[in-house]
């Protein structure tokens, strides 16, 4: 039987995003003994991610990413990279797989930052080739794939097309146009609420004035992309008129979906389809706090607020009032932004007969919209069982059905059968 590694600490941190890392820089100033774990090589997340190199999001910097990064260097937390948890073994002990090993990990309070993924939205043409989700084409770019001179249509909603698509044209791609699908009335409500906050704001139109106002779009979404082998054009609508756009790229991004396996394997609340906290960040289970985009999306600025308030709350230290006050204020503007990008009900009806829904499956929506749950979903046409395991298609069909998501159940991820054996059998199935 392979040998399980076993580490202790005083708080673990799950995500090493801007949420984990400002919680565990902290929870380990305070003097805890603080392990910091993600599956990414480097910390920083999607946010601020590798060389932390071009434009991020709205309302951060290059110059605030390095800081934090500094504090954690100095802060003394170690880092375990290139690791996921796969398993919660017990209320106080996760299971872990790094790249060689199994790893046991006992701690005192655990802070989740395991942030969120696009929820991306079918319609016909959808899963063609160079047809990508906004922030993963983004993030490719990064990674080193050339986009000089290509043609770009960025689509669906939120603050992050008008950050994707300045970015894309940093890197000298012909960024076409940006379709928001949201109309122009609840955009501009939106912008008149951030006046009080005039940073989020400048950084905002910073991205549009580099993109060039004529190219953004309310009002308009997607009802089919077109090709034969890849991606050729895409066809876009405000309900009234049709555009059919040739274009060699497609950035699609319908929000985010806030990542809640762990802390439903916690056993924590999860409601509206995201972890419950209260003013410390705790949820529903006393060691156990959830920060970020796993508790709601709020963007970058209130993530890192919550990390620190959890950080603090994690080793028992009293509260602080400016945090307490700013993620107020943050929440507020965080509210309004999911008012202003809300999805409208014409998504709801975009896709075909034939237009596939799981893409792990090959299961298109005539096999699936007359089915009556997720469960059987999946036990009628094997929807949400393959790699992803749902992780796509799940929210897809919560958003067009109304499903609820089925609780996660261990291993939450694909893991080597080496880990498996690994741990203690007897505690496994105790959880399982």
């Amino acid at each position: 039987m392979s040998s399980l590694r076993q580490i202790r600490c005083d708080v673990l941190v799950i995500g090493a995003g801007p949420a984990g890392i400002a919680a565990a820089v902290r929870a380990a100033e305070a003097g805890a003994n603080v392990l910091l774990v993600d599956d990414n090589a480097q910390p920083g997340g999607q946010i601020w991610r590798a060389s932390l190199q071009g434009l991020v999001y709205p309302g951060g910097s290059d110059a605030e990413a390095v800081g934090w990064l500094r504090r954690l260097s100095a802060c003394g937390a170690t880092r375990l990279l290139a690791t996921r948890i796969v398993a919660c073994l017990a209320h106080d002990v996760v299971l872990a797989e790094t790249l060689s090993d199994a790893v046991s990990i006992t701690f005192t309070s655990v802070i989740l930052a395991t942030g969120a993924r696009e929820l991306l939205l079918p319609f016909p043409g959808w899963t063609l080739p160079n047809v990508m989700a906004a922030g993963g084409l983004q993030a490719l770019v990064k990674s080193g794939l050339p986009v000089c001179g290509k043609r770009i249509v960025v689509l669906g909603t939120g603050p992050l097309l008008l950050a994707v698509a300045a970015f894309l044209q940093a890197n000298a791609a012909e960024v076409v146009g940006v379709f928001e699908q949201s109309p122009w009335t609840r955009i501009l409500r939106f912008t008149a609420s951030l006046f009080a906050r005039p940073a989020v704001l400048a950084s905002a139109a910073a991205y549009a004035f580099a993109l060039g106002g004529p190219r953004y779009h309310c009002g308009w979404w997607p009802v089919g992309a077109q090709g034969t082998e890849q991606l050729e054009s895409i066809t876009v609508t405000n309900g009234k008129r049709t555009r059919n756009i040739p274009c060699d790229f497609v950035a699609a991004g319908f929000h985010l979906v806030p990542n809640t396996e762990l802390a439903s394997s916690f056993k924590c609340r999860i409601e509206s389809g995201h972890a419950v906290v209260d003013e410390e960040q705790r949820t529903s289970i006393a060691n156990v706090f959830s920060v970020g985009e796993s508790t709601g999306i709020g963007g970058l600025d209130l993530a890192l607020i919550e990390g620190q308030i959890a950080g603090i709350a994690s080793v028992g230290r009293p509260k602080e009032p400016s945090l307490s006050s700013r993620k107020r204020s943050l929440s507020i503007t965080a509210d309004a932004m999911n008012e202003a990008f809300a999805l409208r009900p014409e998504l709801k009806h975009l896709a075909a007969p034939d237009t596939i829904i799981c893409r792990c499956e090959d299961v298109p929506w005539s096999a699936l919209e007359t089915q009556a749950s997720l469960r059987s979903a999946k036990l009628y046409t094997r929807c949400g069982m393959g790699p992803c395991q749902g992780r796509v298609c799940g929210p897809i069909l919560t958003f067009l059905l109304g499903w609820t998501a089925e609780p996660s159940r261990p291993p939450i991820y694909p893991v080597r059968l080496a880990t498996l054996i690994a741990e203690p059998q007897a505690q496994y199935k105790e959880n399982s």
